[in-house]
C-alpha cells in the first residue's frame, strides 16, 4: 500500500492531476509497471525504477517521441517522464488478431521509411538496462560490428557466457559483414528492441510499439527480432510489410546475422544457451 501511495503521489506531481486508483501491472523485470486511473477520465501507466542509470527513462521518451514522429507503427503518447520513471497513455490490450497484424506489418514500413540522419543515434541508449553505444558510423555493417556486435562479444566473454573459440567464430563473421550483409540501404528508423515482449495487441485493433531503442539501423533488424522469440502471426506481419515495402533479394538468409546482437546481448545478461546461439548463428553465416 505505501508504495502504491508513493507512486500515485509521483504521478500526480508529474501530471499535475488526481489519481483515482493505481493497479499493479504483471511481467517486466527491470521496472515497476502500474496502471493509473486519472480523474480528468484518462488511462495510464506509469514504470518506475528509483535507481535507473542516468538517462534511462529519458532516452526511452526520447525514442518513442522519434517512433511516433513517423506516423507509422504506433507508440504510446509520453505524458511525463523523469529520472526514476516514465508516464505513457494506457493501451488496452486485446487479443492478438491477423487485422492488427496486417496493419502493423504496414506501419512499420512506414516507420522505417521515415529513415535517420545516420547509423547510430546523437546518444547513447539502452538495451533492457545494458548500454547500448549509438556513436554514428558511415556504414551499417561498420555501426553493427563496431556498435553492437563487438562490444557485447568482448563483454560475454569477459563474464564466461561465451567461449573464446565461438569468440573467433563471430569475429570471423564480423571481418566479412560487408559481404553478409546484403545490398547496402540508407538508414532506417527502427525500434531497435522489437522482440513480441515489447508489443502490445491492442487499442483500435493495432500492435503497438513499447520499450524501444531506437536509432538509426537497418530495417532487417526489427523484422529478425520478431522472428527471435515468436510472435503471433508473424508470416502475416512479414507478408504486409513486404507488400508495403519489400525486401532486398536473400533478406531470409541474413535474419541470423541481425540476431546476433540480441543473443549476445542476452548472453551477457542471462548467460545460459544464447552465447552458444549466438556462434551458431555466425557459423551458418559464414557456411552459406
Amino acid at each position: 500500500m505505501a508504495r502504491m501511495a508513493g507512486t500515485a503521489a509521483r504521478a500526480e506531481a508529474l501530471l499535475g492531476v488526481g489519481i483515482v486508483s493505481t493497479t499493479p501491472v504483471a511481467g517486466g523485470d527491470i521496472c515497476t509497471v502500474t496502471r493509473l486511473r486519472l480523474t480528468d477520465g484518462r488511462g495510464a501507466v506509469i514504470k518506475t525504477r528509483p535507481q535507473a542509470p542516468e538517462g534511462f527513462f529519458d532516452r526511452e521518451a526520447a525514442s518513442l517521441r522519434w517512433l511516433g514522429d513517423a506516423g507509422g507503427a504506433p507508440v504510446p503518447e509520453v505524458l511525463a517522464h523523469a529520472d526514476d520513471c516514465l508516464i505513457l497513455e494506457w493501451i488496452e490490450p486485446v487479443r492478438p488478431n491477423t487485422d492488427a497484424a496486417e496493419k502493423f506489418g504496414r506501419a512499420l514500413a512506414i516507420t522505417h521509411a521515415a529513415g535517420s540522419e545516420n547509423f547510430g543515434a546523437d546518444v547513447d541508449g539502452f538495451i533492457g538496462l545494458a548500454p547500448l553505444p549509438n556513436r554514428p558510423l558511415p556504414t551499417w555493417p561498420d555501426f553493427y560490428a563496431s556498435r553492437r556486435v563487438m562490444p557485447y562479444v568482448r563483454a560475454a566473454v569477459d563474464r564466461g557466457a561465451l567461449q573464446p573459440h565461438d569468440a573467433a567464430t563471430i569475429e570471423q563473421a564480423m571481418h566479412r559483414i560487408h559481404d553478409l550483409a546484403g545490398p547496402a540501404e540508407p538508414p532506417s528508423r527502427i525500434h531497435g528492441d522489437l522482440w513480441s515482449g515489447n508489443v502490445v495487441w491492442g487499442g483500435d485493433t493495432n500492435i503497438w510499439m513499447i520499450d524501444a531503442a531506437a536509432h538509426g539501423g537497418h530495417r532487417e533488424t526489427d523484422l529478425a527480432m520478431l522472428s527471435l522469440f515468436g510472435i503471433p502471426h508473424l508470416q502475416r506481419i512479414l507478408d504486409a510489410y513486404e507488400e508495403a515495402a519489400p525486401l532486398a533479394d536473400g533478406w531470409n538468409d541474413r535474419v541470423g546475422l541481425h540476431q546476433l546482437h540480441p543473443l549476445l546481448v542476452h548472453a551477457v545478461m542471462f548467460g545460459g544457451s544464447y552465447g552458444g546461439r549466438a556462434a551458431a548463428a555466425a557459423r551458418a553465416l559464414l557456411e552459406v
